[in-house]
């Protein structure tokens, strides 16, 4: 059952974004125990996150004919009703070539998870000036996945480990591992200098701002939010050192700003890094950032450990191996 608009109010508009009609969704069985925050959040795309509390908040949104709580989770045959709100209109789709090609990069795949070793320079999801993301991608290469959803995030310029849902139940407890601290994520980071603290916990907090455009910038402060990261040298090259880095918390560029505070950032890191190394490794056969999602690891709905490992990109396997004895020959000359 839909209701019309308001009235006077156009439900397509020129601005990339439309006016939807207040809809009355019925809750499935694999959307029960979703918070009906995150439940919004998917049915309204491009809606901000205040935008959602807000409706909840003015008992806009309504469950079963009651007004509920941002935490309220939903049950198996709840009836949602969604009030009119402006979100994002879908542009064109990509190209079959790109949605194909991302298929290649494929690690593992069954009737719940989907693990991708994730490219640089393609971000996990579409918006700020991105077509297409990973996300839109898969879901154009195969339709046949109706509920595809990503886990968790890693940055665009960032390669490797990626772990998708194909099931909302999966997604649900895989939000739970991760909230309980019982994922483990390694990351392979190339840093600038001589790393001479053996294994070090860098308990630093981080704090989001903003910047013209919207463009986020992270900042160790004591008003952040808490954030662990635990290296380990793996192998020292003398003007560079090659660091295992398991994240204890998620936050947005945390890896980069840990490293950075410490005094050695990563190598190619155009926001958080050292502008004039970066210039040398360049001319050496850096192309990017040399961060790496190596693996990652959990337990599934069985009880079983499932281990995933993607395999270091030929661009920085090369660089290890040759851009770095020519960057220090060249040193010594």
């Amino acid at each position: 059952m839909q209701e019309k608009p308001p009235n006077g109010a156009n439900s397509e508009v020129e601005d990339g974004t439309r006016l939807t009609r207040v809809r009355k969704v019925t809750v499935d069985g694999e959307r029960a125990g979703q918070r009906i925050d995150n439940f919004l959040r998917s049915e309204l795309p491009g809606v901000p996150k205040s935008r959602v509390y807000r409706l909840l908040r003015r008992g806009e949104v309504r469950v079963n004919g009651g007004r509920v709580r941002a935490e309220y989770k939903l049950s198996d045959g709840d009836v949602v009703r969604i009030p009119p709100a402006r979100i994002r209109v879908e542009g064109a789709p990509p190209s079959d070539k790109m949605a194909s090609n991302i298929l290649d990069h494929v690690l593992y795949e069954d009737k719940r998870l989907l693990v991708l070793n994730k490219p640089t320079g393609i971000a996990v999801h579409g918006g700020s000036g991105i077509s297409h993301g990973v996300i839109e991608l898969l879901r154009h290469a195969r339709p046949d996945i109706k509920d595809l959803a990503l886990v968790h995030r890693i940055d665009r310029e960032t390669s490797g480990c990626l772990v998708l849902t194909k099931r909302r139940s999966a997604l649900r407890e895989l939000h739970e591992r991760f909230r309980e601290g019982k994922v483990e994520k390694n990351y392979l980071a190339l840093v600038i200098g001589d790393w001479q603290f053996g294994e070090q916990l860098i308990d630093a907090p981080l704090q989001v701002q903003h910047r013209k455009q919207g463009e986020r910038h992270v900042v160790v402060s004591e008003h952040g939010k808490s954030a662990q990261t635990l290296v380990n040298l793996s192998r020292t090259y003398g003007i560079y050192s090659l660091l295992q880095c398991a994240p204890a918390t998620g936050r947005t560029h945390q890896i980069r700003v840990h490293l950075a505070h410490a005094g050695h950032p990563i190598a190619g890191d155009d926001r958080y890094g050292d502008a004039d190394a970066n210039v040398d490794a360049k001319k050496f056969g850096l192309p990017r950032l040399f961060l790496h999602a190596q693996s990652i690891a959990f337990m599934d709905d069985g009880g079983n450990d499932l281990h995933f490992t993607a395999p270091l990109p030929d661009d920085l396997e090369r660089f290890l191996s040759v851009g770095i004895i020519a960057e220090r020959r060249a040193r010594k000359t």
